[in-house]
């Protein structure tokens, strides 16, 4: 068993009795969850290995099992909280074989933990199940019941420790913030900018190292930020250019994204009411988000200040945050929209999200949040602003 946890064991348990009455209530015997972010969240385990098939295996008592390439059971043992004997590796004649799918050994490892008959939950709607592994699954075990977001929902109140470690991770992206502003000018080329941002995000702050975030660096200028998710390329910053940085620190896979806008020289008038329009709408959304409100209770006062102030955002301003991995920092449960109507309790954690995108450039000012007893607690110290350079 891995000694270096992250999290207690007695935290471990709480978070499998969650995921467990969850299960229960869906009339569901064994999951099989292969969203690394909800495998790390249940067992501690930590690698860069899903771009194979890989999964944790949860069924109604006893520990947890993991299931993976057998060069990654090192890792696992290395990471997770359980005993070797739930560590359970395939050989490498089933990685990427035409002839061979790694999902015939979850099938075996199923029927030998007794399982067969039973009725077993998939996370359906996830980057890392692929249709073939559904197809091969369901040749020994059918019907199978859709456990998407299970786990996910599980994970929406954070702990004491994660929020620390929440924190932490807003240091970094505080410190990623100041190296922007002590860097960026006009001429530099962009991937200088963005290897110095990766390097602030690497080194930590405040005596806490940064791991990788679970999304790159989005940096786009002028014609590109009229996009929301464009990252960067050689060109030279100019003069009379709004770039945004949406980055993320990142502590112990732990996400604290943040948005910041620069603009090189004096904007224009326009970028100063959307600025302005942003910020109004900004502190409205947050005085809702407390207790016993719900997700669109933010979304309708940001959307409706937003509005009187003459700008309109189609889509959705913020989402669940917390511990994950690529391609996304979200945890794909809580969205902040006007049909949301999620309670908002102590211990959640969102990215307020209010971008705009306009017609010569785009515009993010953004929060990371914490819910507390008195209300929403932006977790970064960033200003809140329009920086001007």
């Amino acid at each position: 068993m891995n000694t270096q946890l992250f999290f207690s064991e007695t935290e471990y348990q709480a978070r499998l009795t969650r995921a467990r009455a969850a299960m229960a209530q869906q009339g569901i015997d064994a999951l099989v969850i292969s969203d690394p972010s909800n495998m790390n969240w249940l067992t501690g385990y930590d690698g860069w290995s899903f771009y194979v098939h890989q999964a944790v295996l949860l069924t109604l008592e006893g520990e947890p099992v993991w299931w993976g390439r057998e060069m990654d059971a090192a890792g696992a043992r290395q990471t997770v909280w359980m005993s070797g004997s739930n560590i359970v590796g395939y050989a490498d004649h089933f990685v990427q074989n035409p002839d061979a799918h790694p999902m015939e050994t979850l099938i075996d490892l199923l029927k030998d933990r007794g399982l067969e008959g039973k009725r077993l939950g998939v996370e359906l709607d996830n980057y890392y199940y692929s249709a073939k592994a559904h197809a091969v699954l369901t040749s020994a075990f059918d019907p199978i019941a859709d456990a998407t977001g299970l786990v996910n929902w599980c994970r929406a109140i954070k702990s004491a420790t994660e929020i620390e470690y929440m924190r932490r991770a807003a240091r970094i992206v505080e410190h990623m913030h100041e190296v922007i502003l002590e860097t960026a000018e006009s001429g530099l080329p962009k991937n200088q900018l963005v290897a110095a941002i990766y390097k602030a995000g690497i080194e930590g702050a405040d005596g806490h190292w940064g791991d990788y975030p679970a999304i790159v660096p989005m940096a786009p200028s002028g014609m590109d930020a009229t996009a929301p998710h464009l990252t960067w390329d050689d060109k030279p910053m100019v003069s009379g250019e709004a770039t945004f940085f949406e980055i993320a620190g990142a502590h112990r896979r732990y996400q604290c994204p943040q948005s910041r806008t620069l603009f090189l020289g004096q904007p224009p008038k326009k970028y100063r009411d959307a600025e302005y329009a942003v910020l109004e709408a900004t502190e409205a959304g947050l005085a809702q988000a407390k207790p016993g409100n719900t997700c669109a209770d933010i979304a309708r006062a940001f959307n409706t200040t937003l509005n009187r102030l003459g700008f309109e955002k189609d889509s959705r301003c913020g989402y669940a945050i917390g511990v994950s991995y690529p391609p996304d920092w979200g945890e794909r449960t809580m969205s902040l929209r006007a049909n949301d109507d999620t309670e908002l309790q102590v211990g959640m954690t969102f990215h307020f999200m209010p971008a705009l995108w306009l017609d010569d450039g785009g515009i993010e000012i953004t929060e990371p949040i914490v819910i507390t007893e008195q209300g929403a607690q932006c977790l970064c110290n960033t200003p809140r602003k329009l920086f001007i350079k």
